[in-house]
């Protein structure tokens, strides 16, 4: 196992471009936006010579310690410290940022207090000092006796070498897992409208409160990717913001946070969509299930909440399901509840099986037939007084399984008739929960724009038979 080096500090403190900058990534959010991370968010250090997993949390605001560094933050806020203490726990090394542009400030004072309780070694990081006299500037916090502070500048990355020296010579020793050897596996995206019970799912899953869960929509601002095992298999959750309608977004960071759940989806292999089930199907659930099959992602549909409604009511969301997802009627249905864990085995018990579905190597003569086959069942339509044919077909892709058919004139093939291919290759193949993708391509003549002189011998012939047609006329 690596070692784990947590970031602390108040928010705003430059946390999530520190982590960024070590794992030279863009995974954790960034803007000039206080209280933005809540969640723990890893990643693996790709700078220095010693491996080590970083862990980035929530900033510890000032009303959440009193003066002896207990916590005393309410809601949302005591959401975001549990993630912090459980940072702590699982640390080996706790790295303190404070703002140097900012100085010390009683939050601070409070945060120390508190680290200086935990048996585990600390490193205090002056942040922010491109621009002013480090000297200077970081003097004021050596009365948090936490040694003395190291100078940075994240966003530029001046002083990380040393720093970066002064965590390895803290950090046990530790032998790297070979790279390959330890797969993310499959990729699992939670996705939906805000506070429909994303994290409440993926902590039912995980069987631990991983993901900050609170009654507030926009909780969960960035996209979470959470690696664990289950029967011995590889997976990664991926916990994502909730997308409101675009007319709704008037904050910077929700635009980001809805970028980063779009390109979850497309990293995905298989994208569970959760419904609130108490508010029935909704636009913006179609809308973003549109995205999600645009994306060709395998896809499971959670109505949630469903152990509170009515009979009445469960009959009306299954009409609005049929009614407004026809479009994604390949899709599997599950009715849970996320938060007392009814139905959640039975959902995620399927992702195998429509993982293994998306992935599935069809043969060319299985394809041909079956094509060949629905061709005969129901004719193509004539255009311009020809039959179009359909000759042979073979795979182009996986996740999600492509089908390339060869025949003649098929871009005039009608829409309705291309669907009717889908169902039809879906229903023989059993390609559950998972989209199908078909692409058409005709055979050319390769003399159609040739060029075709006459030799002499055709020329003369041309001329006899001309003159015989003149005497006859």
């Amino acid at each position: 196992m690596l070692p784990v080096v947590a970031l602390v500090g108040r928010p705003n403190v430059g946390k999530s471009t520190l982590f960024n900058y070590l794992t030279r990534s863009k995974d954790a959010l960034v803007a000039d936006f206080p209280g933005l991370t809540r969640d723990r968010k890893y990643g693996q250090a790709r700078r220095g010579e010693k491996p080590f997993l970083l862990v980035d949390t929530g900033g510890i605001v000032e009303e959440a310690c009193d003066e002896t560094g207990r916590k005393t933050a309410e809601g949302i806020d005591e959401a975001a410290m549990r993630q912090v203490d459980l940072a702590l726990e699982e640390a080996d090394l706790v790295l303190f940022l404070v703002d140097a542009r900012e100085g010390l400030n009683a939050s601070d004072e409070a945060i120390a207090r508190r680290l200086r309780r935990i048996a585990k070694p600390i490193l205090l990081v002056a942040n922010k000092i491109d621009g002013i006299n480090a000297s200077l500037a970081t003097a004021e916090f050596h009365a948090l006796a936490l040694g003395d502070p190291l100078w940075l500048a994240a966003a530029h990355g001046t002083g990380a070498d040393k720093l970066l020296g002064e965590i390895e010579a803290l950090l046990p020793e530790t032998v790297e897992e070979p790279e390959g050897k330890a797969p993310d596996g499959i990729r699992i995206a939670v996705v939906g409208r805000p506070n429909v019970g994303k994290s409440t799912l993926v902590n039912r899953i995980l069987g631990e409160e991983r993901v900050v869960v609170f009654d507030q929509p926009g909780t969960t601002r960035d996209s979470i990717y959470i690696p664990f095992e289950r029967n011995d298999k590889p997976y990664t959750l991926i916990d994502t913001a909730g997308v409101r309608r675009r007319s709704r977004v008037d904050e910077a960071v929700e635009k980001f946070s809805i970028i980063k759940t779009l390109q979850a989806i497309d990293r995905a292999h298989v994208v569970i969509y959760l419904i609130d089930a108490s508010e029935g199907v909704t636009d913006q659930d179609a809308s973003l299930l549109g995205q999600v099959l645009d994306a060709g992602r395998a896809l499971i549909i959670g109505l949630n909440k469903w152990d509170g409604l009515s009979a009445d009511q469960r009959q009306t969301v299954r009409r609005q399901m049929d009614l407004r997802l026809a479009f994604v009627e390949f899709a599997e249905r599950h009715c849970i509840s996320a938060l007392h864990g009814s139905g959640v085995g039975v959902l995620f018990d399927r992702v195998d099986e429509i993982y293994a579905a998306g992935n599935r190597n069809l043969s060319t003569p299985l394809l041909t037939k079956l094509v060949l086959e629905a061709q005969e069942a129901h004719q193509p339509p004539l255009v311009q007084g020809r039959r179009i044919k359909l000759k042979y077909a073979h795979q182009g892709g996986t996740n999600p399984p492509t089908v390339i058919i060869h025949g003649n004139q098929t871009e005039s093939l009608a829409e309705s008739y291309r669907r009717y291919l889908v169902n039809f290759l879906r229903q023989k193949l059993r390609l559950q929960g998972t989209p199908l993708r078909l692409e058409f391509r005709s055979s050319t003549n390769p003399f159609k724009d040739r060029p075709n002189p006459l030799s002499e011998s055709q020329i003369r012939k041309k001329r006899r038979l001309m003159r015989h047609v003149k005497k006859r006329g």
